[in-house]
């Protein structure tokens, strides 16, 4: 399987895993929603826009990307 494939089915899978999530108390879901969504993100960034051969790329999206979501969630915590 090409890495194209993988990628495709790590999101079906991080797909279903998020709505697999959909039951869950809002408060209790959204830090594996914002995890989920940090790993589709950095799986269509690193497998089909092709960051994975230039890793400062992928690190320059990622790490704000991440901590973007880090306060989204800090922020539902405290809600």
């Amino acid at each position: 399987m090409d890495r194209l494939t993988r990628t495709w089915a790590l999101l079906i899978g991080l797909t279903l895993a998020t709505t697999a999530l959909a039951a869950w108390d809002g408060r209790l879901a959204v830090p594996g929603l914002m995890l989920l969504a940090w790993a589709k993100a950095r799986g269509i960034l690193a497998g089909f826009l092709h960051l994975r051969n230039a890793p400062g790329w992928l690190a320059a999206f990622t790490l704000p990307l991440a901590l973007w979501l880090a306060a989204i969630a800090a922020l539902m915590a405290i809600r």
